[in-house]
C-alpha cells in the first residue's frame, strides 16, 4: 500500500468590514478615446506620484448604441440613416490605498465628457 499525502490548500483572507478599503475600483467612460486615454493616465500619474500600487488600466467591452432614423419626414420611407454612439471605457484598481491618494483623486481636474465611477472593496 502506498501513502497518500494530502496538500491543503491555505484559507483564502478576505478582508472584514471594519477593516477599510482594501481595493479602490475606478471605472472611467467617454465618448472619445484620446480624452479618455489622457484622463486614465492623469489618475495613473497621480495615485503614483503617493506609490501607490496601480493595477491597469484594463479596457473594457465598448458599448455600441445604434439609431436608425428615416431621412425624410413623409416620401421616401425606404430612405433611411444610421447613428452610432461609442461609450470607451477603462478599469484601474488601485491596491491599500491611504488617505493622500484618495485625496489626491478627489482633486483631480478631468476633461469634461468623462464619467468617472469609485467604488471602494
Amino acid at each position: 500500500m502506498t501513502a497518500e499525502t494530502t496538500v491543503k490548500k491555505p484559507a483564502r483572507s478576505r478582508a472584514k468590514k471594519g477593516d477599510g478599503p482594501t481595493r479602490l475600483r475606478i471605472r472611467v467612460r467617454a465618448y472619445e478615446h484620446g480624452v479618455l486615454d489622457r484622463s486614465v493616465k492623469q489618475i495613473i500619474d497621480t495615485a503614483a506620484r503617493y506609490n501607490a500600487t496601480v493595477v491597469g488600466p484594463v479596457p473594457l467591452p465598448i458599448d455600441i448604441k445604434k439609431y436608425t432614423v428615416n431621412r425624410a419626414a413623409f416620401i421616401d420611407k425606404d430612405s433611411r440613416e444610421q447613428f452610432e454612439m461609442r461609450i470607451h471605457k477603462r478599469m484601474i484598481d488601485i491596491l491599500n490605498p491611504e488617505a493622500k491618494v484618495i485625496e489626491a483623486l478627489t482633486n483631480i481636474d478631468l476633461p469634461s465628457g468623462v464619467n468617472i465611477d469609485v467604488k471602494m472593496m
